[in-house]
């Protein structure tokens, strides 16, 4: 028997996406309202505690107004897309490779990442706890994302303005995704977090530096490249890139894909270091992160119905 998902808020660049990755699975029945049921609470509110999955590609206010409409009582599990419940109690983090596969497997509530988290998250979580970098060091995000990611409204201002060429944002600090980064990654402090997009429709690559010289207690590259490759070995979708390039390129038509790479770069005297990830923020940045949680929820294949080398 299938189990039936019903995406809240399946108009959206993410829900779309979720769709897409789940139409033609034998395992899942969509749950699907018209556009009058879609405006219609009590329509929402059936479609949401009839399910077995909701997955919510909501605002922050509409998801928590989305989880409230569902009884404690009914039988529904939620993945939440949003950045409403990424570290919020009673919520287990939706990102399994960190987490724990069990945890969300067993969860009720699932908090999917954010994309940027996911690649910082990816590339320092594991070395904190490893204890080979500090956690009261200042950390950096550089990163760059396609315009996807920002939505409807961003995706409308590149596509309408062809001299559109670089936009960086979040200069007054206090974005929405530091918390979730700092939580996860166990540090003491915030980390300072330099987001821009580019006019590619997605991808995104999220850069940590490190002066390993400066950072008391700091491994070197080798043992950080190390503990990467060990952290996530056998994981059929992150996986760890050699440093064998001197340049990453994002494309304009890069295809969709739901794996993450994850690279450590050097100098010759290992004193610095570029940690580097690069994933589709559709991917696992979002829709296919959500389509594993889903798949690992209803104890099914992790990999089911993701774009992947080996899929």
């Amino acid at each position: 028997m299938a189990f039936t998902v019903f995406i809240d808020g399946a108009v959206g660049t993410t829900g779309l996406e979720i769709r897409e990755r789940l139409t033609g699975r034998t395992e899942f029945d969509l749950v699907v309202l018209g556009e009058a049921q879609r405006k219609d609470p009590a329509a929402r509110r059936a479609a949401l505690n009839d399910s077995d999955f909701a997955i919510l590609c909501l605002p922050d206010d509409a998801a928590i107004e989305a989880v409230a409409m569902i009884d404690p009582a009914s039988k529904t599990r939620v993945i939440d897309a949003s950045s409403a419940h990424r570290v919020a109690d009673g919520w287990t983090y939706g990102f399994p490779e960190l987490t724990g596969r069990d945890q969300v497997a067993n969860a009720r509530l699932v908090s999917n990442p954010g994309c940027y988290p996911t690649g910082f998250l990816g590339l320092v979580a594991p070395l904190v706890r490893a204890g080979l970098l500090p956690a009261d060091w200042p950390f950096t995000i550089n990163a760059v994302s396609g315009f996807s990611g920002g939505g409807k409204a961003l995706i409308e201002r590149f596509e309408a303005d062809p001299e559109l060429a670089f936009r960086t944002y979040a200069l007054g600090f206090g974005h929405k995704h530091i918390p979730e980064m700092q939580r996860h990654a166990g540090l003491a402090h915030a980390p300072l977090f330099a987001p821009s997009v580019v006019p590619a429709y997605r991808g995104m690559l999220v850069e940590v530096p490190l002066p390993l010289a400066a950072i008391p207690g700091a491994a070197s590259p080798a043992d950080i490249s190390a503990c990467l490759a060990a952290f996530f070995a056998g994981s059929p979708v992150v996986w760890i890139e050699p440093a064998d390039t001197q340049e990453l390129l994002l494309r304009t038509q890069d295809a969709p894909h739901d794996d993450m790479l994850l690279s450590v770069y050097a100098d010759a005297h290992g004193t610095q270091a570029r940690l580097i990830a690069r994933l589709d923020n559709l991917g696992k940045g979002a829709s296919g992160a959500a389509v594993q949680n889903l798949n690992l929820m209803a104890g099914l294949p992790e990999t089911a119905g993701l774009a992947l080398p080996n899929n």
